[in-house]
């Protein structure tokens, strides 16, 4: 039998090479040489933990003649286990491997001239042109002819096959077993559970163990970012160290002239937030760019931005399963969710929005473009909005939707009264004169919206009065004076009916009775310093979105209500030299700098969030989220009364100061409000303006050429 030098037995004769037992003490004595901390009982223990056959012994032996400081670096990937399996004995000498490039700890790491780097790491610094894309990439692997491919290509050529499930040919997530047939990556559905953190019903990782977690609540590992300095899930690690989510897409979206060629690019050399030159002027290959436009920006799928993908998809819905050209008559529909302000907003709306795939029907045919086969579609939401898209788009002509839902509300109000002689006596008053009222005041206003409110309250009172009536006993001609009085006292609304029983009583189906109109609350203002007060935090706090901060001021200088804030257009903000006027009535009335700078970047950049579909011509001052329709008042009051805005108080308070300082024909005048309005603001104001002709005249030289 053969030995070794010193003296150990050989499987093999003649073998002159270190036998296993040599390189295992050899690295035993590396290992206490290295970490004075352990004992020798507990170094020989790590390395047989760590050495679990002769080729790791053979792959550390290796290691260790390459670099003597191994258990520092970290690399090979079984030296990092060994440096781990040495600390989880107690060692104090040694910590914990770090990625040379990216400081990323507990991974895997390989040997490189830079140092030992993790494996994208390692990847990153072999880089070449990928065989498939033609994109200067990390090479991930070769194909069968040994040229380089990138990670996105390798993923897409591996496991290429038939889907059991789809039939299409795709990357296959879960291989076919036990008679279950292949399922691609776009078929596989991960097992759902109830998630343990959450609560929720949802996909779930370890959905058969006790802590299912959905892919939301999964933790992730957190790093600190080398720009914001936050400890959060990295991003990206980018030489500089570890980037967040926050961080990496402001950087990608940065662009400033290049120091080297001047050209308006994104900068990434130096590292950090230093940088001055873009990666072609450093060398470097040119990441993150879309495969379409070119431009260096934080990609959506496929190699393409956000706008890229939009309009694809967009393309893909509007041309049906079968391509071809987009339909002529939805080309402005087209351009218009193309160009949403939000990208990502407008792909979620094509991807799960149920207005999408009624606009699918529409462009295949399926569907007639017309508001009566939106009003007979069962999702109306989703109907409603994407009339509201077709409108703006030219598709569809406009209608008032209020009177519509209105006349609609009234069929359905008449089909439930049972008794005959009261449906036709409602029928008969809401045609000729509620509705007839309504129909007169939509074609006379020039609001966005008619408001239907009070023509509702009226038919619903008589039709309520009616059935009262029925049920004491009594009929409608033969109602007296106490059968109104005891309805009168059932409920604040019940003097709602007044306006039936006027007509009734005009046309002969009752007497003439006495009802009295609704008690008139003109309710409390807040004081002058506290509007002054709230005022000056609109035009000076930037925190606060502009939208708010001009609309709030709006209520507070010029006592304007939620109704005409919300119907105001761009066309009613002029500027005149350095000074900026809005348009309340016929007149333009000057408005201080800073609520002036507020408007005028309304007018030019608009409210930041939009519907899809929205046009991008501007009419509005206060868009809503339905494309072509401004914010509804409800929810502008909504919003300035989360910032502490009252918006009834403060309007108070602006008109009794202003009608203070000015006749009420002017405040009518300027603001366009009814003239009794003005007169009745100006005495509960106090003012006496009976003089202010002849003042005006004494304090003025009106005479021409003087």
């Amino acid at each position: 039998m053969a030995h070794c030098p010193q003296g150990h037995e050989l499987t093999s004769h003649g073998d002159k090479r270190p036998c296993p037992a040599c390189r295992r003490d050899t690295l035993i004595r590396h290992v206490i040489a290295a970490d004075r901390s352990l004992l020798a009982g507990e170094a020989a223990a790590a390395v047989d933990a760590v050495v679990t056959s002769p080729a790791v012994l053979r792959e550390l032996a290796g290691a260790l003649a390459a670099d003597p400081d191994m258990l520092r670096h970290g690399a090979p990937p079984v030296a990092g286990r060994l440096a781990a399996e040495l600390m989880a004995r107690g060692s104090t000498t040694l910590t914990m491997p770090a990625c040379a490039r990216c400081g990323r700890t507990r991974m895997p790491l390989y040997r490189t001239p830079g140092g030992g780097m993790c494996k994208p790491c390692t990847a990153r610094q072999h880089t070449a042109e990928c065989a498939r894309c033609g994109e200067v990439k990390a090479v991930a692997g070769r194909d069968a002819a040994r040229r380089p491919i990138c990670e996105r290509c390798r993923r897409r050529d591996r496991g290429h096959r038939p889907c059991g499930i789809c039939g299409k040919t795709a990357s296959i997530a879960v291989r076919g077993r036990d008679g279950m047939p292949d399922t691609c990556v776009s078929c596989y559905q991960m097992p759902s559970a109830v998630c343990s953190v959450c609560g929720k019903h949802r996909e779930c990782n370890f959905a058969a163990s006790d802590h299912p977690v959905c892919p939301s609540c999964t933790p992730r590992p957190t790093a600190r970012c080398a720009r914001c300095g936050q400890d959060r899930p990295p991003q990206a690690r980018w030489p500089e160290g570890p980037v967040c989510d926050p961080c990496y897409a402001a950087a990608l979206k940065r662009r400033v002239p290049c120091a080297s060629c001047g050209q308006l690019r994104r900068p990434v050399s130096p590292p950090g937030l230093d940088a001055d030159t873009c990666a072609s002027c450093a060398g470097q290959p040119v990441t993150c760019a879309c495969t379409d436009c070119g431009i260096e920006d934080k990609l959506y799928e496929r190699g393409r931005c956000e706008r890229c993908s939009l309009r694809l998809r967009a393309a893909a819905l509007l041309t049906g399963p079968g391509g071809g050209d987009i339909p002529a008559t939805l080309l402005p529909v087209f351009e218009a969710i193309c160009a949403a302000r939000t990208p990502k907003s407008a792909l979620n709306w094509l991807r799960r929005g149920g207005g999408a795939v009624i606009l699918a029907q529409v462009a295949s045919g399926t569907l007639p473009a017309t508001h009566q086969a939106l009003d007979a579609c069962p999702r109306r939401r989703a109907a409603d909005q994407l009339r509201q898209v077709l409108v703006a788009g030219g598709v569809l002509e406009p209608r008032d939707e209020e009177l519509t839902r209105t006349e609609q509300w009234l069929t359905a109000l008449l089909a439930s009264i049972g008794a005959g002689e009261h449906r036709r006596i409602v029928h008969a008053f809401a045609t000729w004169h509620a509705m007839r009222r309504l129909r007169r005041a939509a074609a006379a206003s020039q609001r966005p919206r008619t408001y239907t409110a009070h023509a509702r309250n009226t038919i619903k009172a008589a039709a309520r009065f009616l059935r009262w009536l029925d049920e004491r006993g009594s009929t409608l001609p033969g109602c007296g004076q106490r059968d109104i009085d005891d309805w009168l006292a059932t409920g604040p609304g019940a003097c709602d009916v007044r306006e039936f029983l006027t007509w009734a009583a005009h046309c002969g189906h009752c007497p003439a009775l006495d009802v009295h109109g609704p008690l008139r609350n003109t309710g409390t203002a807040i004081s002058d310093s506290q509007r002054w007060d709230l005022a000056a935090r609109l035009l000076h706090d930037d925190s606060i979105d502009v939208t708010d901060r001009a609309a709030g001021c709006l209520v507070l200088l010029y006592g304007q209500t939620m109704t005409r804030i919300a119907a105001l257009t761009t066309s009613q903000i002029s500027r005149h030299d350095d000074s900026v006027a809005i348009r309340f009535g016929q007149h333009d009335v000057p408005v201080p700098g800073p609520l002036g700078d507020l408007l005028l970047t309304l007018v030019t950049d608009g409210k930041p969030n939009t519907g899809t579909g929205t046009p991008a011509e501007r009419t509005w001052l206060f868009p809503g989220l339905l494309p072509g329709r401004p914010i509804t008042p409800a929810r502008l009051a909504q919003r300035l009364r989360a910032l502490g805005i009252p918006v009834q108080a403060g309007p108070r308070a602006a008109l009794t100061d202003l009608a203070a300082r000015m006749p009420a024909a002017v405040l009518a005048d300027l603001l366009a409000i009814r003239p009794g309005t003005a007169v009745r603001w100006m005495h509960q104001a106090g003012a006496d303006w009976t003089r202010y002709a002849a003042e005006l005249a004494r304090d003025r030289n009106h005479q021409p050429g003087e």
